[in-house]
């Protein structure tokens, strides 16, 4: 098939390091393997920065396996996933009667780590209460679990990630500066999908393989249509979001011909708003959306309507009835109107409609 990425569900290239679960040949992305393998033979600290689904504990995972204590345990808690009066505990264990309901001791995750890895998933939702607390273990290396008075000394290695803005945290007074400066000694930032978008066709054939395999189907042709419709959307979600529409195309494939999932998330997005009465808002910013993600082109093979899978006719048909068309002829008429002489192109007022 001429228009679309051969592909196997099954294919192997054998290729294995140290990174074979993070996807991707982005400059960007090296960047950060990179600084993973500057510090991973260290025992500090590292913070990693990055929007909600760009893989923060795949980083985390890649600094413990390539560290010196690979061999050793690598535990890991979601701070945002434990109930803040249960969070002290879970941390640093207590002993039998340390509260109510306290029947049994509980040995804390900081001890089960102990000569290995503890990465801690969300620590800006780390209460300010506990702060002083999770501080003197890092400097100290020591604690005593709740309830009980015995000093306990502790050898790990603490990875911290977060995809809130800890700077202003700390300046409404919700985190604590000496504990932010104590994380931060070797920062990490994993950039979004949307800035290592040449890395979405080999995530794309990664997921189909492992979901096709999952399902029990077979899945050999990736339409360029739809490449080219996830290459062209944001992401929001980052690379989780993109794994689950993946999820789900191939579980809606007919025929070994993976489908668009954006059409599918975005009929069921429509179907969700239609109480709403959002439904043209929607469908409106998201022809925004792909037009200014092609430079402003409607057509062509990089154009809007290869990117949403539409005719190029259909594209233009909806701008029309959305409004979108009579703002792209106001951008024509006002290039116009700076030179008389010479009126612009098409291309010249999609160009500049995208920066409008």
């Amino acid at each position: 098939m001429e228009n679309a990425d051969r592909f196997s569900s099954i294919e192997n290239d054998g290729a294995k390091d140290k990174f074979e679960e993070i996807i991707g040949s982005s400059a960007a992305l090296k960047f950060v393997l990179a600084e993973v393998q500057r510090v991973a033979p260290t025992d500090s600290t590292v913070l990693v920065f990055g929007e909600t689904g760009t893989g923060k504990e795949r980083i985390a995972a890649a600094i413990h396996k390539a560290s010196m204590r690979r061999d050793r345990p690598f535990i890991k808690v979601n701070c945002a996933a434990i109930p803040i009066n249960l969070l002290e505990s879970e941390l640093l264990g207590h002993e039998k009667g340390a509260f109510t309901g306290a029947i049994a001791q509980k040995v804390g995750r900081f001890e089960m780590a102990d000569t290995g890895s503890l990465f801690l998933d969300e620590i800006g939702d780390i209460p300010l209460a506990l702060q002083p607390k999770l501080l003197r273990v890092l400097q100290e290396k020591e604690f005593e679990r709740l309830g009980g008075g015995r000093t306990r000394q502790i050898n790990v290695r603490l990875i911290a990630a977060t995809h809130r803005d800890l700077t202003e945290m700390i300046r409404r007074k919700e985190f604590r500066s000496d504990l932010y400066y104590r994380l931060n000694v070797f920062p990490v930032l994993v950039p979004p999908l949307r800035e290592r978008r040449e890395d979405i066709p080999e995530l794309v054939r990664h997921f189909v393989g492992v979901f096709a395999q999952r399902v029990g189907k077979h899945i050999d042709q990736i339409p360029k249509t739809t490449m080219n419709g996830l290459m062209a959307y944001h992401w929001p979600g980052n690379v989780r979001e993109l794994q689950n529409l993946v999820e789900r195309a191939v579980i809606l494939s007919d025929e070994g011909v993976l489908p668009n999932p954006l059409s599918t998330a975005q009929g069921n997005t429509m179907v969700k708003l239609a109480a709403q009465g959002t439904i043209r808002d929607h469908e409106a910013a998201l022809i925004l959306q792909t037009l200014r993600a092609a430079g402003g082109m409607i057509g062509g093979p990089q154009g809007a309507a290869a990117r949403l899978g539409l005719k190029r006719t259909t594209l233009l048909s909806k701008m029309k009835r959305l409004g979108i068309y009579r703002r792209l002829e106001r951008v024509m008429d006002q290039l116009s109107k700076r030179d008389e002489s010479e009126p612009p192109t098409k291309g010249e007022a999609e160009a500049e409609f995208q920066e409008a």
